[in-house]
């Protein structure tokens, strides 16, 4: 069993053989499952992830009304051709987007690895899809990769908003999606590494300020910005690009910045954008409480 990226590397190395398969592997040590039954699982999370982003590109709307819509105006955006980025990345943001406009409408999501952070990896996976054609299996792997490096974070820092902040929600989602891209796209075990220091880099320090203490502003957008970053990462990697600071070091920096970051910054909607004069007053119209002089 792996402990950190390093040794997952390593034994992906020393096997010969891709982080997913090495992922599959030690999912069959740790439940006693079959393998059969272990992908089977893993491919009804993948049915679930493509209702969710098909849901959403039809138009959804959050109870709140806070969110809802924006996948659908992104891709009228990218059909009309004039865009000023890239069709993947804009058509990744929108499906990103999607995925998390569909969990505010108290939709069905999977967790990855959270909910407020499960746009990034469906959003990822069904843009590159259009572009490197993978089989279903392919689809399957591109998941266990990508749980691969949040199991690391998992286990080494975080996943949790309310412990360290939307850099361990959203930033380890867009890191996980950039990993699993590179391998998808036919990377080494390194590069793969590389793509998920190089994104989490960049969204160190991240706080999760929701308004009104909803899985809605700002978190849907960010879902859209770690999409993004992903993509980005994971060609930078697979140009051969490096990071400077290993991974393990980036993913344990990260859980150092989450322990002194405080606590108005961590999901408790006191601090940030949920603190501004708009945020507040959207918290009092949804739920209906007068705001108190000085807030």
């Amino acid at each position: 069993m792996f402990r950190n990226v390093a040794e997952l590397i390593e034994i992906a190395e020393s096997k010969n053989k891709r982080i997913s398969e090495i992922m599959i592997e030690q999912e069959m040590e740790f439940t006693g499952k079959s393998r059969e039954e272990i992908i089977a699982q893993m491919d009804k999370n993948l049915e679930i992830m493509e209702q969710a982003v098909a849901r959403g590109l039809e138009g959804v709307r959050s109870v709140s009304g806070l969110t809802g819509g924006d996948a659908v105006l992104l891709q009228r955006y990218i059909e009309k051709g004039n865009f000023l980025t890239g069709k993947n990345i804009l058509d990744a943001v929108s499906k990103a987007v999607a995925t998390n406009e569909v969990n505010a409408a108290m939709g069905t999501i999977c967790a990855t690895p959270t909910a407020g952070s499960a746009g990034v990896v469906p959003g990822t996976l069904f843009a590159v899809k259009d572009v490197l054609n993978p089989t279903r299996e392919e689809m399957i792997q591109f998941l266990f990769t990508s749980g691969a490096f949040g199991f690391v974070v998992a286990n080494n820092a975080s996943i949790s908003g309310a412990a360290g902040g939307c850099q361990a929600e959203v930033g380890s989602a867009s890191g996980m999606a950039a990993a699993a891209i590179v391998e998808m796209a036919g990377g080494t075990p390194d590069q793969s590494a590389q793509a998920m220091a190089i994104t989490l880099k960049n969204m160190l320090g991240l706080v999760c300020d929701p308004v009104a203490g909803l899985v809605e502003v700002p978190c849907v957008k960010r879902n859209a910005m770690g999409a993004a970053n992903a993509m980005v990462a994971a060609d930078m990697a697979l140009a051969g690009i490096k990071s400077t600071i290993p991974c393990d070091e980036v993913i344990d920096a990260m859980y150092k910045i989450g322990q002194t970051m405080p606590t108005a910054l961590k999901e408790t909607a006191q601090g940030g954008l949920a603190a501004t004069p708009t945020g507040r007053e959207l918290e009092a119209k949804i739920f209906g409480v007068s705001l108190q002089k000085g807030d």
